[in-house]
């Protein structure tokens, strides 16, 4: 036996084939997504014994790999959900914040001109353009704010929409995938070219939500999302589906199916795009939407009230200027119901005090019988109501009605006073004169002690009691005792009563008391003689611009709106900042993974040269041989 020069140049031109193929194919795929570089593994064939020695018998490609690094991969998933989010973020944030300083401007802008109408009516109250102008200012105020609400309810459609569209993606990705596993399944996991479309479906996947990857030993990849679903499991995916929202139905969750279970999904669990789209609908859109509401119930409660301590120039009380702060249109979408509810009872929201309103939503729960939890869902403080006939009555400035039904233990409401309010407040004033600019005068005591005063609320005419307009009313106060006595012009006790919490509503008079000290006798006259030239309730209005009415006295009308503003505005440069430390560390993660398993062309072309003159060093051996033979045949002729 001797050795084979032909079969060893042989197996070395097809070795060298085999490399330079590889590397051809490394070279035509430098700019194709999601591909990773491919190397063959050259091995020596086994060699035979000749005399004393062993000769080697050639070579041979054993496989061709893929340079891949599983945690380069998975840094780079990380990375990609990471980035995914903060895109979503910042794009849906920044809309939001443009829409808040071009649209959002017509808000505090109709506030201030309507002040400045109720300026103008207080220099002449008797002027009736005037007073046209200034419902005219009160109803684009009005038409501001529901146009503002209809942009904001526009934003939770899209939102929802672009949760939709990704739910959908999510799927085709999921069930592409399970195809895959099933081909995998049959190869065993070597076939490169569709490991490769693997990870990238799995690595555009890991921008929707978090990717966890589970290798199986039959070449297959389960995948969970979120660390809690398992959207592909070998060759079975699971439906991720988007279903109406509970307890409010126009705010959609996310579900997860297979076969005939469907679970919920926890959107704050999902991270990626669907989290971001979450976390925006549901911790920045409605909140913006929540405190919308409650400017619209300040406006509203506001000048209403102030209506009702003046004078109108028919010479009768003031009539509201807004939708009443309860009617059915202010008060839509107040309280919403879980589905889970095993209960009859049928729940209302009534708004007590606007300025105690905080713009949060709440979670009402029944825990054990006749022990009612109202916990407040962005502090997460918890306070015990306690029911008084059909009615939970609350701190925050509204109280709970059980219209009809009764709760069982477990059932849970969510509770968002100022919901609503927005879309419903409009002006439904329509005669100029109805403006109550004038007042009634409130005279002091001679002999009062000098350490109280009172300030009119409101006036009802329909009350009991009430002596009329043309007449008046004294008030004598005990705020040792805190009782009171009251008096008609003549002079005449009209009854007694209690002064509660610093405040007397009676005989149509609702007014509250400051003393310093306690006294025993201030009294304080209310004279309600029309002057149709009055002007000191408008004047008052006026001054209602400076004056901090919401959130218990800690803001103005228009600083609720600029605070949300403000707030959203930074909301966006967080965001902002954000995405780019995500975009930085997906970039070091992407030029990690490009390092090991992207095409280098510059090493290509070394390896295609390399692989060029193996193969033709090779085919010098074959032509070397063939002279041998050639020169051996000829010497035996």
């Amino acid at each position: 036996m001797a050795i084979d020069l032909l079969s060893i140049a042989r197996t070395g031109v097809a070795a060298s084939q085999s490399q330079l193929g590889v590397t051809s194919n490394n070279i035509a795929n430098a700019n194709t997504e999601g591909y990773n570089r491919q190397t063959a593994t050259q091995a020596t064939l086994e060699s035979q014994r000749l005399g004393d020695s062993y000769y080697g018998t050639g070579t041979y490609v054993s496989d061709v790999k893929r340079v891949y690094n599983e945690f380069a991969a998975r840094e780079l998933r990380i990375g990609q959900t990471s980035m995914g989010a903060a895109e979503a973020s910042y794009s849906k944030l920044s809309e939001l914040d443009q829409l808040y300083a071009q649209v959002g401007n017509m808000v505090p802008n109709g506030i201030n001109d309507f002040f400045a109408s109720i300026n103008s009516v207080a220099d002449l109250p008797t002027d009736l353009g005037i007073r046209s102008n200034s419902l005219g200012a009160a109803e684009q105020m009005a038409i501001g704010i529901n146009q503002m609400q209809s942009q904001l309810d526009n934003q939770v459609k899209q939102t929802n929409s672009q949760i939709e569209s990704v739910t959908t993606r999510v799927n085709e990705i999921s069930k592409e995938l399970a195809n895959i596993n099933l081909e995998l399944m049959k190869d065993q996991g070597d076939n490169n070219q569709i490991l490769d479309k693997q990870d990238a479906l799995i690595l555009e996947l890991s921008e929707y939500a978090q990717v966890n990857v589970i290798p199986l030993d039959t070449g297959a990849k389960s995948i969970m999302l979120g660390g809690s679903v398992m959207l592909v499991s070998g060759e079975v995916a699971m439906n991720m589906g988007v279903s109406a929202g509970d307890p409010y139905p126009n705010e959609p969750k996310i579900t997860a199916s297979i076969t005939n279970k469907t679970l919920d999904v926890d959107p704050s669990k999902l991270g990626g795009q669907l989290g971001a789209l979450f976390a925006y609908r549901d911790d920045t859109l409605i909140p913006a939407s929540n405190e919308l509401g409650q400017l619209a119930l300040g406006v509203a409660d506001t000048f209403n009230q102030m209506q009702s301590s003046g004078f109108d120039l028919n010479g009768e009380v003031g009539s509201d200027i807004f939708r009443d702060i309860n009617n059915p249109l202010m008060a839509a979408g107040r309280v919403g119901e879980y589905s889970s509810n095993t209960g009859t009872a049928v729940m209302s929201v009534n708004i007590d005090d606007v300025g105690a309103l905080s713009g949060s939503s709440y979670e009402l729960s029944y825990t054990t019988a006749g022990d009612f939890e109202l916990t407040d869902t962005q502090t997460g403080s918890v306070t015990t109501l306690t029911q008084t006939g059909s009615q939970l009555v609350s701190d925050e400035g509204f109280t709970i009605n059980i219209a009809s039904g009764a709760m069982d233990v477990g059932d849970r409401f969510e509770i968002r006073p100022t919901a609503g309010a927005a879309a419903g407040i409009g002006v439904i004033m329509t005669d100029p004169k109805g403006i109550a600019a004038a007042g009634p005068t409130l005279t002091a005591g001679s002999a009062n002690s000098g350490n109280t005063s009172v300030s009119l609320n409101s006036m009802d005419s329909s009350a009991t009691g009430f002596q009329g307009v043309g007449s008046s009313i004294t008030f004598e106060l005990n705020t040792a005792a805190n009782t009171y006595e009251a008096f008609d012009s003549s002079g005449t006790s009209l009854g007694t009563g209690t002064i509660t919490n610093d405040n007397i509503n009676a005989f149509g008079m609702d007014f509250d008391i400051t003393s310093s000290t306690t006294a025993t006798a201030d009294s304080f006259t209310f004279d309600l003689t029309f002057a149709e030239g009055s002007n000191s309730n408008a004047v008052a209005m006026a001054k209602l611009s400076d004056v901090k009415l919401m959130n218990n006295g800690t803001g103005t009308l228009t600083s609720v709106f600029e605070n949300t503003k403000l707030d959203i505005g930074s909301q966006t440069k967080a965001a902002e900042v954000s995405l780019s430390s995500a975009e930085a560390i997906y970039q070091q993660a992407y030029d990690r993974v490009q390092s090991e398993s992207g095409v280098n062309l510059d090493e290509e072309a070394a390896n295609l040269l390399r692989f060029q003159q193996s193969y033709q060093a090779a085919a010098r051996i074959m032509s070397t041989a063939q002279t041998i033979f050639d020169t051996l045949f000829s010497s035996v002729r």
